[in-house]
């Protein structure tokens, strides 16, 4: 009987392999509970389209996916449990996601450990590839240096020399958001332009209240609220509230159409931010692709794509290419594959950096709608005018600067395995 169980044992495992061989597993990290929820819906929604589409055209090398996701709650810690549960319990080839630097960069840490590709989607520190990066972590989205160079003309050109007060959230994007804003809007000096951190995560509505009334005090002519997510919404509807849009102009470094909707369209109107892509920019540009993305997904779920939607969208499709490329999945030859690479996916041309592995690509400045406008719509979401462009290249950080920053923070000067 036991000899008979045994058998019995190996082939139920023999044909359980035999099963999974023509699939690959690929693992979704994601905010689907937490302050960061409202961007993490979307990526799923995104995933599952673009997976619908690789498995309809014959899967990534013959292998169809098989999507498992993790929920990270937007906690750095748990991101990297989570990653280690999907490559480890299992068995997913790559991982994509984030929202939240620091769950990325965790996430991307756990994935470097187990020699596994992390593809990130909304992840917005200069970190993320800076000082923090390896070579098994790739950024899709733009960076903080990325967002606040677009916004430097227009702050330079409607707020020079006026007084800033910046409210950030006490974390690896906040700070690295903060830098740069401050570098490129030339108000370096905190004696003028102050600032108030507030806490990251679990700050409270007593805490955005209290830093606002600060902001408020200073007489500063621009808010700059370096929040996202439920937290963004948050301040800004207590800004709102208590007079200070009319104060103050406003600006968020990073828009997100989940974010917006989250403190509405009266909320948001004016308000000015950046973003590496919005729904608006197929139709502003011409992206064929990009416009049958926006209506597939709006057909599907009668809302549009969001910017971590979109990222989610094209690391699927940009790891199929980069794997069929190699040849094969294993991981150091997809990333070899990747590093370099230019492609055209949603919007005009992009490129996966070799030194540091962030995406170049245009970026855009955009301001919020009035909310009348923002109301006509079908889905009552246009709330992003864009104001202007910039290319990649000129709004990357260049690599002597990368290097330095690599140097300064005791890394090696080139990522490493």
């Amino acid at each position: 009987m036991v000899k008979k169980g045994l058998i019995l044992s190996a082939l139920i495992l023999m044909g359980s392999a035999g099963a999974h061989a023509d699939e690959v597993r690929i693992g979704l990290n994601y905010p689907e509970t937490g302050p960061y929820a409202a961007l993490g819906e979307p990526q799923i929604r995104a995933a599952n389209l673009a997976i619908q589409e690789i498995n309809a055209a014959g899967g990534i090398a013959g292998k169809t996916i098989q999507l498992v996701t993790r929920d990270t709650k937007s906690n750095a810690e748990r991101s990297k449990a989570t990653v280690g549960d999907l490559i480890d319990k299992e068995g997913c080839q790559m991982i994509f996601g984030g929202v939240s630097s620091s769950v990325a960069i965790a996430g991307g840490n756990a994935a470097r450990e187990r020699q596994k590709l992390y593809l990130a989607t909304m992840t917005y520190s200069n970190a993320t590839t800076g000082k923090a990066g390896h070579k098994y972590i790739f950024r899709e989205c733009y960076n903080a240096w990325m967002g606040a160079k677009i916004l430097s003309d227009y702050l330079r050109g409607n707020h020079s020399g006026k007084r800033y007060f910046y409210i950030i959230a006490d974390y690896t994007w906040g700070w690295t958001t903060e830098e740069s804003i401050r570098t490129f809007s030339l108000t370096l000096s905190r004696k003028r332009h102050k600032r108030v951190l507030v806490p990251f995560p679990g700050a409270t509505a007593e805490d955005y209240k209290n830093a606002l009334k600060k902001a408020e005090a200073s007489k500063a002519d621009v808010l700059v609220i370096i929040i996202a997510g439920k937290g963004m919404a948050d301040a800004l509807k207590s800004a709102t509230e208590m007079g200070i849009k009319q104060k103050m102009a406003i600006v968020v470094p990073a828009l997100s159409l989940g974010m917006v909707e989250a403190a509405g369209p009266k909320v948001m109107e004016g308000v000015v931010g950046a973003s590496p892509w919005c729904w608006r920019v197929p139709y502003g540009f011409d992206h064929e692709r990009g416009k049958q993305f926006v209506e597939k997904f709006a057909s599907r779920y009668h809302s549009y794509p969001s910017t971590p939607a979109a990222s989610a969208y094209t690391n699927l499709h940009q790891y199929k290419d980069a794997v069929e490329r190699a040849g094969t999945f294993d991981t150091k030859a997809v990333v070899t594959a990747l590093e370099g690479h230019t492609f055209v996916s949603l919007k005009d041309e992009q490129m996966w950096r070799d030194f540091d592995h962030q995406c170049i690509q245009t970026v855009y400045s955009l301001k919020c709608k009035p909310e009348r406008e923002v109301l006509k719509d079908r889905f009552k979401q246009d709330y992003f005018e864009i104001m202007s462009t910039m290319s990649g290249k000129e709004a990357a950080m260049d690599k002597a600067r990368w290097i330095k920053v690599r140097k300064k923070a005791g890394v090696p000067p080139k990522l490493e395995w």
